[in-house]
């Protein structure tokens, strides 16, 4: 077994894509086509009677057992009972010194092969594409991690699709942690796409995790994100340095409920009380980040007091930006209430099919959701001293 192999079955499970010797996503039963092919060519073969051949219409026998199975000797096997089948119907019909018999079994062995070597090829690039996904799984786990049903105040839910194809990861990024300074998230969307964005989220994303717990103050917060995301793209070199930014919201819960806003640049968050949707817009604006010197990243600081049950909901463009064929755009802040009910992932889990609905295919653009809602926990059952006898309960 490979090394990735290994890897795939103890550390992630199943690797999205078609296993080694797998029909891919053709069923099983989709092996019988090319016998159920020869035996129309037979039938009609029969039918015709001996004046006319269509012996060479045998050759498309092994060509289909190439398409439907990812068994390298599939064609092959395929290709010997089909010569086969090309004799006896040559001899039936007294046209084995003919030279389309002679022609039709060549072509047999010829089609055969580019289907052998067809079926290889196919199966080496299906595995560097589970492999590929493999890393890209591993990657994710790793960049954006999972984010827990509760932290501290607050329960949280995360929903993130990336653009492009077969891939597992984007230049969205997401984190929601808990600090002394209350439960702290953060939001942002890399400009690019392709490993260049995942170099980017990774720098803000790891800056993130430091700052959070080190920075009481949020804009603080952004002002650290600022200075490390202008190291990581000036100390690597980073090809488009001039032109790199990230929009980014952050978010801090306190423990009474007291919640913090700064925003650069970014879609701003939706909070849900209730029916009623209200964005939580900043009177001033702020420049995405890499766009100013950081000493000059001062972002103001939005304050908003959330009452239990207070749903925010963090997105990035991929889901206000998605049109539907007539080119209108996806009304989230209307549709966010009708998705409301149940638990937070529940409802992310609808915003996105509400929003596939209406674009009528996968988004073409790397979306992530993160929904807040405030619950905080409740107080403990405290036994307080007797008091005349009686056992007091707070």
């Amino acid at each position: 077994m490979s090394a990735t192999g290994w890897i795939r079955e103890r550390f992630t499970g199943p690797t999205p894509g078609p296993a080694p010797g797998a029909t891919g996503t053709w069923p099983r039963t989709a092996l019988a086509l090319p016998f159920i092919g020869t035996a129309l060519i037979v039938v009609l073969d029969y039918l015709s009677g001996t004046e006319v051949t269509v012996e060479p219409a045998l050759t498309a026998v092994p060509a289909l057992a190439a398409v439907v199975s990812h068994r390298t000797w599939y064609p092959l096997a395929i290709g010997l009972c089909t010569e086969a089948v090309a004799f006896l119907m040559a001899f039936r019909g007294d046209a084995l010194g003919q030279s389309v018999h002679a022609a039709s079994v060549v072509a047999i062995v010829l089609v055969a092969a580019i289907g052998w070597v067809s079926a290889t090829l196919r199966l080496r690039q299906e595995r560097a594409l589970a492999d590929a996904q493999l890393v890209a799984s591993i990657a994710r786990r790793v960049l954006l991690r999972p984010v827990p049903e509760r932290v501290g105040t607050v329960r949280a839910a995360v929903h993130y699709e990336a653009a492009a194809a077969h891939a597992r990861i984007g230049g969205d990024l997401y984190e929601v942690v808990n600090t002394r300074h209350g439960v702290r998230a953060v939001v942002g969307d890399v400009r690019g796409k392709g490993l260049g964005a995942v170099e980017t989220a990774a720098a803000v994303l790891g800056a993130f995790r430091e700052a959070a717990h080190q920075e009481p103050a949020l804009d603080r917060v952004a002002g650290w994100l600022a200075v490390s995301l202008d190291r990581a793209l000036h100390e690597n070199d980073h090809p488009g340095v001039e032109e790199e930014f990230v929009t980014l919201v952050l978010i801090g819960v306190g423990p009474g409920g007291a919640a913090e806003i700064v925003n650069c640049g970014h879609p701003a968050p939706l909070l849900l009380r209730g029916r009623e949707v209200r964005p939580l817009e900043l009177a001033e604006t702020v420049p995405p980040l890499g766009v100013l010197d950081p000493a000059d990243v001062r972002p103001p600081v939005h304050r908003v007091a959330l009452q239990p049950e207070d749903r925010v909901l963090l997105f990035t463009d991929g889901m206000i930006e998605a049109r539907d064929r007539s080119g209108a755009f996806y009304p989230l802040a209307e549709r966010f209430p009708n998705c409301a009910d149940g638990r937070p992932a529940d409802v992310l889990r609808r915003l996105h099919e509400d929003v596939v609905r209406h674009v009528g295919h996968q988004l073409g653009d790397d979306a992530a959701m993160l929904l807040l809602q405030y619950d905080p926990a409740p107080a403990p059952n405290v036994q307080l001293p007797h008091q005349n006898g009686v056992l007091a309960r707070g």
